[in-house]
């Protein structure tokens, strides 16, 4: 299936998706949850290097990796997204763990953050079962915003470097925070929260003086990505 295609069967934009896990049942049935919805599997690896060799010959819309990996099986397969990011800014990362890793997602979205447009999720492989997580999570992060497994948000909530951080927003401006880190722009903002694109704007303005993060001289996505990081710093 060409990418940019809609599925037959969902109507949804078709992806493309390179696949990465060493258990291969279970990447089995990855893939056909994937299939089932209308996407297009362009490979499959079972380590790191072949997931970069993988994606660097498919260029895929999407790449959904477990984080830990051969041949070490620590963390093979996030320092193997981190590479992806930096080189292939376009391809969507959905990092997938078996535990709650709370310092992982900073490396990810550090990595060529200036010039990435791909969408980034980090999921519990428990939670991967059938259309919602396609709907939900995938589809996201494919079309540029971002994925957070719930459970991995309010864990990071809790921690009291967040908290202190994030102490000097009202509550509309947490949610305003809360949905660019779903990667929401200001347009999708807007609708969401039924109000007009102006507010929207004064809100994420406001936001950005209150966490002390500057203009600088490149895009004003990199103030929205460091926006994210503070949003989703560990208590590290």
């Amino acid at each position: 299936m060409t990418a940019g295609m809609e599925s037959r069967a969902t109507g949804r934009r078709a992806l493309r998706i390179v696949l990465a896990d060493d258990d291969p049942v279970y990447l089995l049935g990855l893939a056909t949850i994937l299939e089932d919805e209308g996407h297009e599997i362009t490979a499959r690896a079972e380590e790191a290097y072949g997931l970069r060799t993988a994606v660097a010959g498919t260029l895929p819309d999407l790449a959904v990796i477990d984080i830990r990996m051969p041949p070490t099986q620590t963390l093979e397969g996030l320092r193997a997204a981190v590479e992806i990011r930096g080189a292939h800014p376009g391809v969507g990362i959905l990092l997938l763990s078996k535990d709650m890793e709370l310092t992982h997602l900073r490396q990810l979205l550090e990595a060529g953050s200036a010039a990435a447009t791909g969408g980034i999720g980090y999921q519990l492989k428990s939670r991967v079962t059938g259309a919602d997580f396609v709907t939900e999570v995938v589809d996201e992060v494919g079309a540029g915003r971002y994925a957070i497994d719930g459970e991995i948000q309010r864990a990071l909530y809790r921690t009291p470097r967040r908290r202190d951080r994030l102490a000097a927003l009202t509550d509309q401006q947490l949610k305003v925070l809360e949905l660019m880190a779903r990667g929401l722009s200001n347009s999708a903002l807007a609708a969401k929260l039924s109000i007009s694109k102006r507010t929207v704007e004064d809100h994420v303005n406001t936001v950005f003086d209150k966490l002390d993060l500057r203009p600088e001289a490149k895009e004003m996505y990199d103030r929205r990505v460091r926006a994210v990081l503070m949003y989703l710093a560990s208590d590290d």
